[in-house]
């Protein structure tokens, strides 16, 4: 099995955060890897893997950074493939990666999702592969008919409780 999504994290201390893209990814049977690196330290290994991400058979990248937040712009950088950028909640609430991430110069996006918003980070790039493959499009349907059924759901629940002056 090769890996056709890849998950960057900055440091290991972004796995709690970025668990969550992983377990949307297994749900989707999308096989995928995950990996530490750094711009700041280890910059080598950070380029050796752009550079040869696509050759590899990546489809999609997810990096997450905090703080300075410079791993998916300098991913982005180096490959011509998507790279979904996970601003991690490390410092300053998660403002300073938010803005570092999104924040790009022309030529060069990075697609950003919100603070520690690795789910939705892992649903875009499975929206990405859905694109020209049918039984993924055909999964992702099937998901987003069960968010919709899990609210609806919650609605009705809603109705058994009470209060004094609650109206419905």
């Amino acid at each position: 099995m090769k890996p056709v999504v890849s998950i960057i994290m900055g440091s290991t201390s972004d796995l709690p955060v970025m668990e969550n893209a992983a377990k949307l990814l297994n749900d989707f049977e999308i096989p995928f890897e995950i990996n530490a690196l750094s711009a700041h330290r280890t910059p080598k290994e950070v380029e050796a893997f752009a550079t040869h991400a696509q050759e590899r058979g990546i489809q999609v990248i997810i990096a997450a950074a905090g703080m300075a937040a410079h791993l998916p712009g300098v991913i982005a950088s180096m490959t011509s493939l998507p790279v979904i950028g996970v601003p991690i909640n490390a410092s300053l609430d998660g403002m300073d990666a938010l803005l570092a991430i999104v924040q790009m110069p022309p030529g060069i996006p990075v697609a950003t999702v919100g603070i520690n918003g690795a789910m939705n980070a892992a649903i875009l790039a499975v929206q990405i592969m859905a694109t020209n493959n049918p039984s993924l499009q055909q999964k992702l349907i099937a998901y987003k008919a069960d968010l919709k059924t899990k609210i609806v759901e919650a609605n009705q629940a809603l109705k058994e409780v009470k209060y004094s002056y609650k109206t419905n």
